[in-house]
């Protein structure tokens, strides 16, 4: 479920929200940063892929060595539909793209995402701006614990939290410098004490957000 990396082997370390087959913005992005994929290092909250026409270049990112991920929602329905041959869920919610690609391209997304199976839920990086922990939609606990066990569904799936906080009932996690989460798509990033939240829709036309850890 966990998953470690050590800022001190990276120059720079970015944090991208949510792809969604967003591969042309993305390229964009890390031009205008000046991203080197021999010194740098780029982190993704989860769901590569569905709904954007470049969810097989996204999902690809996976082969790279300058990249990392913790696994989305998305990525857990696709793998689901695979595992259990049930393809309803996911196409309804934007995975025609896997039906509508050629059968050479079907064969090494379904590679890809058995591979996905090795993704972590989260991932603590220990870089110049602290501990930082990356989960998709929710660290569900008050206190973060290395290795601690936690539900998984709701580190898919959870926006109570984040809805609380539009409430004004906001609680506070320890045991880590900041938590980045993506999952529920934002007009621009959200802000709560050490919790971030940086889905802003790139699929639905909103700006694709990316933040340096280091």
């Amino acid at each position: 479920m966990y998953q470690r990396i050590d800022g001190k082997q990276w120059r720079h370390i970015w944090l991208v929200g949510d792809l969604h087959g967003c591969w042309q913005p993305l390229m964009v992005a890390l031009k205008v940063r000046k991203f080197n994929p021999y010194e740098d290092l780029l982190i993704s909250v989860g769901d590569l892929i569905d709904r954007g026409e470049a969810s097989y270049q996204c999902l690809g990112l996976l082969n790279e060595t300058w990249f990392a991920a913790i696994r989305g929602n998305h990525e857990q329905m696709a793998m689901d539909a695979l595992d259990n041959g049930d393809m309803s869920l996911w196409y309804m919610n934007g995975g025609d793209w896997f039906l509508d690609s050629a059968p050479a391209i079907q064969a090494d997304i379904k590679r890809l995402l058995q591979n996905c199976h090795q993704l972590p839920y989260i991932i603590e990086v220990d870089c110049e701006s602290g501990v930082n922990i990356i989960a998709h939609a929710d660290y569900p606990s008050a206190e973060y614990v290395w290795q601690k066990a936690v539900d998984a569904q709701q580190v898919l799936w959870n926006r109570q939290r984040l809805s609380d906080h539009f409430a004004g009932r906001h609680t506070q996690i320890t045991g880590a410098d900041h938590f980045w989460f993506g999952h529920t798509p934002l007009q621009t990033r959200y802000d709560a004490g050490n919790q971030h939240y940086i889905d802003t829709g790139a699929v639905f036309g909103g700006e694709l957000t990316m933040v340096q850890l280091q």
